[in-house]
């Protein structure tokens, strides 16, 4: 893997019948993740593998996404499903040697967590971690380099409202 994609799912509805797990996106939200997409596809961001929870949003920011990509391989699981960063690090660990570009779109805290971690393993600077302690706005996604031992490195972020 020479790059590592974060993504939060973008902006979805408050509720839905069926509980969290089946929480829609909203309009803005749909908006959002084709912005994303599509700023990610023309930086050439393209993943070879996305990495999805199976949670009705996740699945729907990827079906955003993906519109920007070509063929992905697509592995939707619900063990991301509001998972800890742990769980996150442990799923991209597992895939790192099948694809050169990975996305993995997951939920907060899990996500941003994720990312300040591989910001302070990485010695990132006081301005990024600063910009990063603000916190991970639904639709945002966090890109970073890896280098041949594996270490992920702060290469960019977008979120929806800068693009």
């Amino acid at each position: 893997m020479q790059r590592l994609i974060l993504m939060r799912h973008a902006k979805a509805e408050a509720s839905a019948p069926g509980g969290d797990v089946d929480r829609a996106l909203s309009e803005r939200g749909l908006r959002d993740a084709a912005a994303v997409g599509r700023a990610l596809a023309e930086r050439g961001l393209k993943p070879d593998m996305a990495l999805v929870s199976g949670a009705r949003r996740t699945r729907q920011t990827w079906d955003q996404v993906s519109d920007h990509f070509g063929d992905v391989e697509l592995r939707v699981s619900d063990s991301l499903y509001n998972a800890s960063a742990d769980t996150l690090r442990r799923a991209v660990e597992a895939a790192e040697d099948e694809a050169g570009c990975l996305l993995l779109i997951a939920h907060n805290p899990g996500v941003h967590q994720l990312a300040v971690e591989y910001l302070i393993e990485s010695a990132a600077s006081p301005s990024v971690l600063d910009k990063m302690s603000g916190g991970f706005p639904t639709g945002a996604a966090a890109v970073f380099t890896v280098d041949v031992a594996g270490r992920p490195s702060y290469e960019g972020w977008l979120t929806p409202e800068t693009l």
